[in-house]
């Protein structure tokens, strides 16, 4: 589910691409709004990565579109990734999980295509 300015969405996320350490690409199906994204993680040393989130948001009716142009949409994302560095932080290593790779167009026995439900990425 995602929620911005006092809407809420639920859809389902379909994973386009993952390769484990270096990128995820995802885009909604069914439902009512259309995202996409892609999150990237470049390492810059053996402890510090960056994480590049680049994410297409089709705002829907009034509230979307006045939330997005206040700067509501902006403000989600980047507290979202704020929570995501805290999580993984406090972490302190991998969980081992969704290590498996897909790819556009090619079926994968350690990891298919597989919908999830639940909050989008932001």
């Amino acid at each position: 589910m995602t929620k911005i300015a006092g809407v809420e969405r639920e859809s389902a996320t379909e994973i386009t691409e993952q390769l484990p350490d270096t990128k995820a690409a995802w885009v909604t199906v069914g439902g009512k709004s259309e995202q996409s994204g892609l999150v990237t993680f470049q390492p810059i040393d053996p402890s510090h990565t960056q994480v590049t989130l680049m994410m297409d948001f089709d705002p829907e009716g009034m509230a979307e579109n006045i939330g997005d142009k206040l700067g509501f949409v902006d403000r989600q994302v980047k507290g979202d990734l704020k929570r995501f560095k805290h999580f993984i932080e406090d972490r302190g290593s991998a969980s081992g999980a969704a290590r498996g790779s897909v790819r556009p167009g090619v079926a994968s026995r350690s990891a298919a295509l597989r919908s999830t439900r639940g909050r989008t990425p932001r």
